[in-house]
């Protein structure tokens, strides 16, 4: 059973976090990042502490090889000793042996599914987390740079989770051991080498804060290739157009570049780290054990212990150079952590009501008010795209929202479906501020037709049953049929099953928003939001749809923002806006007659077209 955490609740409640600016990140700090993991590693305290039984009988089981070594050679090699005596010895040897290879597996199990299990974990958290966050956090951040995150940075947390922490814990407790057992055999030979280790800590730990500084910068410069790379692709089509090719290959080129020299600088620093460490304790460890290598020779000490005491030489320096790359691994993936917690933390501006109400349902759609709305997107604090907005729609009305570009009609959308809240003023439906509603119940009771309408990488099918999952095939042809979209997908070989590819590039762009028609009628919502659904399709096929949108108006509330104003001349109110501000508001007929902005755009449009 998956036991991932909730981000909403454990994860995110420990702080919150204003949108990520790329250019304000915070440095990381240490290794102790890690601890970030914490509600992600809790859930699954059984599998770790079995990884701990397994790693420390592995740990035991190695450093138990250099005493049955030890009695081989003391007891066992000698004129006294039977063939088999010696047989046994050797016994020992592979029982040991045998002890280790079962241990070393089920560590090897136990720590690789924990390393699988919570990073699939904080994956989903974080992809989950992101995509409630509001429209102001993608102001900010780019979804490239989130992608990396995903990858990347999950995959830095994946290798020490379920290897490079495991293989560190292990050499820990090799390395205590080994030097337990050494100071044991010759205590003041090596209380000598353990204060020439000790002198070893304090520049590791200088190196150390400079490899993982550099650790954060290189990810970041991963992250920013991404974005370059996720930004271009989208726009293929444009690049190709403006023969941007070779531009916009120097830019990713520029931008790999940077990533290599910040790589490479990490990677300097690093091995300078791991040779340090090596070097060091290398000197230290071999003049004890030359040491020792004189004790045998005056006769103080056994070959069988000058082996045992080799080993575990052996032993103890090799834990310390794994120890220097695990080292080096911890702090890769500290920077890795703080990037995901970071995305963990960040908190929507739009919050659920504490104490969400339910929309109370109506006949025949829904009662729409604004009332003394102002609205500046966070990119733009300084300008209002919505100035003391107020206007109100009876249930069933079919209105329009028109006007110049960056006349604000986007933004009521943006308002109503709570993308964003508005800084002064309320907005209502049925009588409930939207901000006492939850925001699933919010939008649930909408439906959005975009101007840009998406297309996800599946089937046509899969496409218009996005509007209702739990539709029957029949209701999703139904709907298909009354958007007009049924003519032209039932002539694809495959019908309804056609794969439409990324963001739908094998259907034209009219195709596309029959489509997202099709998906919102399915939906069936008692308010219908249309931002230029009509706007890719050719005269014909305009006629048939606005027939089917004005059939799917029916029972339900209606906002339509255009600017082909002949698709709106039945609308009732039609809503002009200006500036943010509403400046008219009126029938088609009554709007021309008062000589004001409608009818300059209306005379304006009607005599091109004439």
């Amino acid at each position: 059973m998956n036991n991932a955490p909730n981000p909403s609740s454990e994860t995110q409640a420990e702080t919150s976090a204003a949108p990520i600016d790329p250019k304000q990140r915070p440095k990381a700090k240490s290794a102790g990042a890690l601890m970030g993991l914490a509600p992600f590693v809790r859930p699954y305290r059984l599998q770790m502490v079995l990884a701990g039984v397994f790693l420390l009988l592995a740990a035991a089981s190695t450093l138990c090889f250099p005493w049955a070594l030890r009695m081989l050679i003391d007891r066992g090699l000698n004129a006294h000793t039977s063939a088999s005596e010696l047989a046994w010895q050797f016994i020992q040897l592979f029982w040991v042996a045998a002890a280790l290879a079962i241990f070393s597996g089920a560590r090897f199990y136990m720590v690789s599914w924990l390393g699988e299990r919570i990073t699939t974990d904080l994956r989903q958290a974080v992809y989950s987390h992101v995509i409630q966050q509001s429209p102001a956090f993608f102001e900010t951040t780019q979804t490239g740079e989130v992608l990396s995150r995903l990858s990347a940075d999950t995959t830095l947390v994946q290798t020490v989770v379920g290897s490079s922490l495991s293989m560190g814990l292990r050499n820990l407790v090799m390395g205590v051991g080994a030097l337990a057992m050494l100071v044991w055999t010759n205590p003041w030979l090596m209380l000598q080498v353990i204060a020439v280790l000790c002198l070893i800590v304090l520049p590791s730990l200088t190196l150390g804060r400079r490899v993982r500084k550099l650790s954060r910068a290189s990810q970041d410069r991963v992250a920013d290739t991404s974005a370059v790379a996720q930004e271009v692709l989208n726009a293929v089509p444009v690049v190709q157009s403006y023969t941007a090719e070779l531009r916009e290959a120097q830019r990713y080129e520029s931008a790999s570049n940077q990533a290599f020299q910040t790589a490479i600088k990490r990677t300097k620093a690093r091995s300078l780290l791991v040779t340090f460490i090596i070097m060091a304790t290398s000197a230290a460890l071999l003049w004890g054990l030359f040491k020792g290598s004189l004790a045998v020779m005056e006769g103080s000490l056994s070959p069988g212990v000058l082996g045992q005491t080799l080993i575990y030489v052996l032993l103890l320096a090799s834990a310390f150079a794994v120890l220097g790359e695990v080292y080096g691994d911890l702090l890769r993936a500290a920077g890795a952590t703080e990037r995901l917690i970071e995305l963990l933390h960040a908190k929507s501006p739009v919050e659920e009501s504490a104490a969400p109400k339910s929309i109370p349902m109506l006949s025949s759609g829904s009662k729409v008010v604004f009332k003394n709305v102002t609205f500046n997107y966070p990119s733009r604090p300084d300008k209002a795209a919505l100035s003391n907005l107020s206007f109100a729609l009876e249930p069933g009305q079919n209105a329009a929202l028109v006007g110049p570009s960056g006349a604000g009609k986007t933004s009521v959308f943006s308002l109503l479906l709570r993308f964003y809240d508005p800084q002064t003023g309320t907005i209502e439906i049925n009588g409930v501020n939207i901000r006492e509603l939850s925001i699933q119940a919010l939008r649930s009771h909408i439906g959005l037709v975009p101007q840009e309408p998406v297309i996800f990488s599946t089937s046509a099918y899969e496409n218009i049953l996005y509007g209702n999952p739990s539709a029957s095939k029949a209701q999703v042809l139904a709907a298909a049929k009354a958007a007009f979209a049924d003519e032209f997908i039932e002539q694809w070989p495959q019908g309804y099953d056609t794969f439409l590819g990324e963001r739908g590039v094998r259907i034209s762009g009219g195709q596309k928003q029959r489509i997202s028609i099709a998906r919102a009628m399915l939906k069936n919502p008692p308010l219908l939001l249309l931002d230029e659904a009509t706007s890719a399709l050719d005269a014909n096929s305009e006629r048939q749809v606005q027939a089917a949108l004005v059939s799917a108006m029916k029972d339900r509330t209606t906002l339509v923002i255009a600017h082909r104003l002949s698709t709106v001349r039945q609308a009732n109110p039609i809503l002009v806006l200006e500036q943010g501000a509403l400046v008219e508001q009126g029938r088609h007929d009554e709007l021309v007659q008062q000589n004001g902005l409608y009818s300059s755009l209306a005379k304006l449009q009607f005599t091109q077209n004439n």
